[in-house]
């Protein structure tokens, strides 16, 4: 409440200093928001040099104060607390602000130092032209002027890099991340300074490299777990499976044990560079899974490779934390690489059916059923009315919440229908054709059918074509394989036509047409079978690969499906008929 006079300002301003510093460290959290300490202190300083600036904006104060105030004594003084005001807008983001101030510091002690040579960081190079005032003897700092500058120097790196890599400029992020890397820190920020620089390397094409630089991130901080989840990711990229399994294996280990206390690794300082590096994209680089997803992702690796013994171990290990709460294990913003918990389920069942534990499978999926059977309306429409219309136009929120309503029934006929098609081939394995045929019909008829149809002859919204294309997919495997089980049971007539039912969803599919023409040699119409045969064989190879790999990637539940819909007899079947036909062409009088 006292009056500010110009003699008691240099301690005033220190203390002031001193005090920014204590309260940043003892809270031990990002900076955030304004710090009015610094602003009342420059008012202080304008106030004893008979000076106003009450209705000047920080940046506009600032000016004010180092371009007006001469006094010798307090120019110490006001240079550290511009640091600090510099640390307040680099935790801001606000680099603009920060090249201002620096721009006016460098300026007021020589005009002619700030400047910056072409080709370099501007925001550096006025970090790196500032002059650090002397320290008095008689005015003790708790954290020098100097160690302040290295600190700005460093997150001033890190922060324009990390702004570089979200906006794609890697080479640029590169070389700010590097120069952060050489930079005054802990081995904390260092550690994820590295684990970026990997990740802008992998985005860059180079693996290799980023796998360096996010195993030196693990050196310098193995409690820097989020590398380890990048090293995974690039190995997965090289196609290298051995390699991402062990890194994941090694990360579901690190994540279930307690972290050890983080012990000192550099000279303790209030503000540190970890203080002013808080953006969306570093949160998101360094985003830490939960145990249970990691768990999830070697579940789903190992089946997609085919280790199925080890998939089925891990799922069930997935599943068991199901019981365990895992609920508050997964974040609900959408960040986790978990699927759907149907589809988890779904997998789960694959993977146990190519086990050979059938009857597992078969449990695991009537679970799946029973929870989604109820979810199922009675009627699902599927319009071209429900293409969501712009949001600024009256009904937007309605119409999306009903496209979200019919997107979620669509997925939930889905995941009953799938489960049927599993149970289909899992009953089929144990030799029992005629309960296969019941789980498929129940996969291809009813509500399935007709929804299908529906979005087949209407313009769909292009929101729910995915879903579409799965419901396809599923209707089409299920007749495959209750085709097959009617040839088992020597229904052919009842296979002819699911297999003929087959091509009208799929046109030139392979295993359909096959089958079909097995069918109808096994009707004993082999002129038919021959024509069908030499229709599918003149059809160019390229076009069935073409049409399989056409639209979205198959879901991995479904993958075990189509392979075991693949027609297995096709030489046999072609070697009868090629003899058919020269028989045929015998007889043909000349």
């Amino acid at each position: 409440g006292l009056p500010a006079a110009l003699p008691a300002l240099p301690l005033e301003l220190t203390v002031l200093y001193n005090s920014l510093l204590f309260t940043v460290g003892a809270s031990d959290s990002a900076i955030k928001g304004e710090a009015e300490g610094i602003r009342q202190g420059l008012l202080r300083v304008l106030e004893a040099c008979g000076a106003c600036g009450q209705d000047l904006g920080t940046e506009e104060l600032w000016e004010k104060v180092l371009q007006e105030v001469t006094v010798e004594k307090l120019q110490a003084p006001l240079h550290r607390l511009g640091a600090l005001q510099a640390a307040w807008w680099l935790a801001a983001s606000q680099l603009g602000s920060v090249a201002g101030l620096f721009q006016l510091l460098s300026t007021a002690e020589d005009p002619g130092r700030a400047h910056c040579s072409e080709g370099q960081n501007k925001l550096l190079s006025l970090i790196k032209a500032w002059r650090v005032p002397a320290e008095g003897a008689s005015l003790p700092l708790v954290q020098s002027a100097k160690d302040l500058k290295e600190i700005l120097c460093t997150a001033a790196a890190f922060l324009q890099g990390l702004q570089e890599l979200e906006a794609g400029n890697f080479p640029t992020a590169l070389s700010l991340l590097q120069e952060a890397a050489g930079g005054f820190c802990s081995k904390s920020i260092l550690a994820q300074i590295h684990t970026c620089l990997g990740c802008c390397a992998q985005r860059m094409g180079k693996p290799q490299t980023a796998l360096q630089q996010l195993k030196r991130a693990l050196q310098v901080d193995f409690q820097c777990l989020p590398a380890l989840s990048h090293v995974a990711a690039v190995y997965h990229d090289l196609g290298e499976i051995d390699a991402e399994l062990q890194a994941l294996t090694l990360l579901y280990e690190a994540l279930g044990k307690s972290p050890p206390a983080a012990a000192s690794s550099s000279p303790c300082f209030l503000m540190q560079a970890e203080l002013l590096v808080h953006t969306p994209v570093l949160t998101s680089l360094l985003r830490r899974g939960p145990p249970s997803e990691v768990k999830y992702l070697l579940a789903q690796r190992c089946l997609q490779d085919g280790r199925v013994a080890d998939a089925v171990e891990h799922y069930l290990d997935f599943l068991s934390l199901l019981q365990d709460g895992l609920q508050q294990q997964v974040p609900l913003d959408g960040s986790s690489a978990l699927p759907r918990i149907p589809e988890v389920f779904l997998e789960a069942a694959s993977a146990l059916e190519q086990a050979g534990r059938h009857q597992d499978a078969i449990t695991v999926c009537e679970e799946v059923i029973s929870r989604t059977t109820d979810l199922i309306p009675r009627v699902l429409r599927v319009e071209e009315r429900l293409e969501q219309p712009e949001s600024s136009l009256p009904g937007a929120e309605l119409a999306g919440g009903l496209l979200s309503q019919k997107k979620e029934s669509l997925c939930c006929l889905a995941w009953r229908a799938a489960g049927y098609l599993l149970q289909g081939w899992a009953w089929a394995k144990l030799g029992e054709s005629k309960e296969a045929v019941t789980q498929f019909s129940r996969g291809v008829l009813e509500r399935l059918e007709d929804a299908v149809l529906r979005c087949v002859c209407l313009s769909v919204a292009e929101n729910l074509q995915p879903e579409v294309e799965v419901l396809q997919k599923i209707r089409l495997l299920s007749l495959l394989g209750r085709g097959t089980q009617f040839l088992e049971l020597g229904r052919n007539k009842e296979a002819l036509l699911d297999f003929q039912h087959s091509l009208q969803i799929s046109p030139g599919d392979p295993a359909a047409a096959s089958y079909l023409v097995q069918a109808l040699w096994e009707l004993n119409r082999k002129q038919e079978a021959a024509a069908q045969w030499q229709k599918f064989s003149q059809s160019c190879p390229g076009e069935d690969g073409q049409q399989q790999g056409q639209g979205r990637p198959l879901p991995l539940y479904l993958v075990s499906c189509l392979e075991q819909a693949v027609f297995p007899h096709s030489e046999a079947l072609a070697r009868s008929i090629q003899d058919y036909l020269g028989t045929a062409a015998q007889d043909t009088p000349s």
